[in-house]
């Protein structure tokens, strides 16, 4: 070794152990979680592009590439995809916006105004949220009877019901977690609305809205995500082939004993998770938002 190497060689090993030590090592752990993280949706991809339609003929990743599975999966008589996807988006969208516009009106009013027994309604959220809503499933089911014989619109099969069962069990979680995010807009903000004239009204919606844009955002995508992927209470509600949604759709391919076919569930599964994907893209400008956009006068 030349005397003019040896300087720069051990110049370079501490400065790459400091770089490994200081953050070199945070870059290692976050390619692991990236291959760990995409390699079952490499895998599911690689699936629905294999028409053997099994599992273990797809042990490698993209040894063949056919759209014969995604062809099958709007032709095939028996497989009403596009009513499925349809259902989805309609339950998802309406549940999202009606779940985002209700839960702010309850965390606005908890948040700025005081009254009887709002402690123990916040109270109230906070231990709703311990108990999942699939344990209501028979107590639901029965109710949703009882209702459908005298507004047959909100009964057993109809959208409209399972709607109104996804909004009473979402609106706690997200009126309380909207509510903290309420209370760091300062009140400073409302007491100036109020001093030039504007009610309530005025002020959550022209000032306290844009201020939690950022909440707002947060809370439909979770709700799009949790109803588009719920199986349960879907599962109860919607006994017509025609009126499920993707869950149970794509459930049916995949439930028989000898009519499974996972190339064509794959296929399915991929464009399932493409309105998420947009809805997240979409939404990740107002996620990213500063809490102090919108509050210039």
């Amino acid at each position: 070794m030349t005397p003019s190497t040896t300087p720069l060689t051990t110049a370079r090993r501490p400065r790459l152990a400091r770089w490994f030590t200081d953050t070199g090592w945070r870059h290692v752990v976050g390619i692991l979680a990236c291959i760990f993280a995409v390699f079952p949706l490499l895998y599911i991809l690689s699936v629905s592009l294999d028409s053997s339609g099994t599992l273990t003929g797809s042990n490698r990743l993209f040894e063949s590439f056919d759209l014969t599975n995604y062809i099958n999966l709007f032709t095939t008589a028996n497989v009403p995809f596009g009513r499925w996807f349809a259902n989805t988006l309609v339950i998802g969208i309406v549940t999202s916006v009606a779940t985002v516009f209700l839960g702010a009106l309850a965390a606005y009013a908890f948040s700025r105004m005081r009254f009887t027994g709002r402690r123990l309604g916040l109270l109230t959220l906070l231990l709703v949220q311990l108990f999942p809503q699939f344990l209501a499933v028979v107590a639901i089911f029965l109710l949703m009877i009882n209702i459908g014989r005298v507004f047959p619109a909100i009964g057993i099969g109809t959208h409209a019901g399972l709607i109104m069962i996804y909004l009473g069990g979402a609106l706690g979680v997200n009126t309380f977690l909207m509510y903290g995010f309420f209370n760091t807009v300062p009140v400073s903000i409302d007491e100036a609305a109020k001093i030039d004239g504007a009610g309530h009204a005025r002020t959550f919606f022209t000032i306290v809205l844009p201020l939690v844009t950022p909440i707002l955002a947060v809370v439909g995508l979770l709700s799009f995500i949790s109803v588009t992927s719920e199986f349960i209470i879907a599962s109860v509600m919607l006994t017509t082939p025609e009126d499920q949604t993707l869950a149970l759709g794509l459930y049916t391919l995949v439930s028989g004993f000898q009519s499974q076919n996972w190339g064509i569930f794959a296929a399915g599964s991929v464009i399932a998770a493409l309105p998420v994907v947009a809805l997240f893209l979409f939404l990740q400008r107002f996620i990213v938002s500063g809490l102090s956009a919108g509050s210039v006068k």
